[in-house]
């Protein structure tokens, strides 16, 4: 029976699912596959008005987790401000670590993806690609810390504003180690080779991951 199924998490418990943003689970169910039975979790994600369903099994895997703790929060914020190591500028390898961190999905993961590509931002315009990570990462911050501090997502975009940039602060970014092979300018040729949609399809594929990971059935409800 689904309600004698141990389980992470509970109904209506609030849960990050990186890369999609911050959820609610909605239901905890079974699904029978020839001679297996699988348990799921039902989980809503608001910023997209979007429902999956992710085997219980595979959630560890996905980086799905609970809300920070309010300490944990400010850490996270307070991180924005800190010095950090400098910047690539071989968009591959800068591209890549950034995305993997979204893929762990930690607050602080997730915090030092901001951190690194605003202030990225700052030495040149981001390629499209990196100013939709550093987009999609900005709101899942965001999101999870509105939760977990209880104020509104504008007052902790303010907030995350001013820890980037604090008023009358001189640039973090000091210098960038530059890679004479490799430039933004590459990938902005590669992506204009490319259709739109292509281009979307690609970074659904990458946020997502892959179809065997969960099932998703949102003509049933």
């Amino acid at each position: 029976m689904v309600e004698l199924m141990e389980t992470k998490f509970e109904i209506d418990q609030k849960v990050v699912y990186p890369s999609q943003g911050v959820g609610i689970v909605k239901e905890v169910f079974e699904k029978k596959f020839k001679d297996t039975t699988i348990p799921y979790y039902k989980i809503y994600i608001e910023a997209s008005d979007m429902i999956v369903m992710v085997p219980v099994e595979k959630t560890e895997d996905l980086g799905i987790r609970q809300i920070v703790s309010a300490q944990e929060a400010e850490e996270a914020l307070n991180l924005l401000s800190d010095e950090f190591e400098p910047i690539t500028s071989d968009w591959k390898l800068r591209y890549q670590m950034n995305l993997d961190l979204l893929k762990k999905g930690t607050i602080k993961d997730i915090a030092t993806i901001v951190r690194c590509l605003y202030n990225r931002s700052k030495v040149k315009e981001l390629p499209i690609l990196e100013r939709k990570l550093y987009d999609s990462a900005k709101k899942l911050l965001e999101d999870e810390i509105s939760f977990a501090l209880g104020k509104t997502t504008k007052e902790i975009a303010e907030t995350i504003h001013v820890k980037l940039e604090p008023p009358g602060a001189t640039p973090k970014v000091k210098h960038v180690i530059t890679m004479d092979d490799d430039e933004d300018d590459d990938l902005m040729d590669d992506i204009s080779s490319k259709s739109d949609d292509d281009s979307d399809d690609s970074d659904s594929a990458d946020e997502m991951g892959s179809d065997e990971d969960f099932d998703e059935e949102d003509d049933s409800f």
